[in-house]
């Protein structure tokens, strides 16, 4: 992976993160720095997993499936992250 390829990955991963976000119902409990974290290894894990399915990652436009793939994952992960982080000092 190249440097612009990491930069792309990171600028992806943060919108990707902040459209998972937006479109789980109800507030979440976490920072923005951790919403973006979570988008980042969405997008990351998403193009492995999209590559690992056999769907097209290297097309001449944009990749509508892949992209797809990475923001089910990274709902899936901002989901998990609020609840467990929204929990954090909660005493039992």
């Amino acid at each position: 992976m190249t440097v612009t390829g990491i930069i792309t990955a990171i600028v992806i991963g943060a919108i990707i993160g902040v459209l998972a976000r937006l479109i789980l119902p109800g507030k979440q409990n976490i920072p923005i720095w951790l919403t973006i974290v979570v988008g980042i290894v969405a997008a990351l894990l998403g193009t492995f997993l999209a590559r690992a399915l056999g769907l097209p990652t290297a097309t001449n436009g944009i990749d509508w499936i892949e992209l797809i793939v990475q923001l089910v994952l990274a709902v899936i992960g901002v989901a998990i992250v609020s609840g467990t982080y929204g929990r954090r000092g909660v005493a039992r």
